[in-house]
């Protein structure tokens, strides 16, 4: 089922609301079709971008009793993203859970204690409680923004790389649909390309 966030972009970067969206492909595309078949078919015939061809293309998928990526039958929509940073894990946990490197995925909190069942709430609206909190290895918690109706499972775990560094993972899931999920995949990669950097400054540093 789309989210509010995804039938309020729909509506204004194509003209139509999502409704609209579904009553046009029911009568236009043959349920035979690939999804670039169906994708290509929304571009040519309906005048809209590539990018959003492909996610009428992935929200339509669901009515031709076909799954998204990303969709789990038990976790919902979820993504997950990793990259190998050449600092140690103690190095990562305490950037990520610093006042440097909290604004990155939480926004500005006046605090955040490392414990189970804290809750936080940033000014910029992004609201949880930690579940799991493993130090230097692993937190897990409830993560959401103000405009979602439901909150997400968000996880990041530390572990070390084979190469050197630490390779840090971040696993999001019970997002509302699959346009959710390529915009926290947008958001977490650049969380880890950031601290990618930070990696590559104390690398210089060393």
């Amino acid at each position: 089922m789309p989210g509010a966030l995804f039938k309020e972009n729909v509506r204004k970067e194509t003209g139509n609301t999502w409704e609209e969206w579904v009553i046009k492909l029911q009568r236009s595309v043959n349920e035979l079709w690939s999804h670039e078949e169906i994708r290509d078919h929304i571009c040519s015939c309906y005048g809209v971008s590539g990018e959003w061809g492909e996610w009428l293309a992935a929200m339509y998928a669901p009515f031709l009793g076909r799954t998204p990526v990303g969709v789990t039958k038990d976790a919902g929509v979820q993504i997950g993203v990793r990259k190998t940073v050449a600092i140690s894990a103690p190095q990562a946990w305490s950037y990520l859970t610093s006042s440097e490197g909290l604004p990155l995925w939480i926004g500005s909190v006046s605090e955040f204690p490392l414990e189970k069942g804290a809750e936080f709430a940033s000014t910029e609206g992004i609201t949880g409680k930690l579940t799991v909190v493993d130090p230097f290895r692993k937190l897990r918690m409830t993560w959401k923004r103000k405009e979602w109706p439901n909150p997400s499972r968000l996880q990041i775990t530390l572990a070390a790389a084979k190469s050197g560094g630490t390779t840090i993972s971040i696993h999001q899931e019970m997002l509302d649909d699959v346009y959710m999920r390529e915009m926290m995949r947008r958001e977490w990669e650049s969380v880890l390309s950031r601290i990618q950097e930070l990696g590559a400054e104390e690398h210089k540093r060393v």
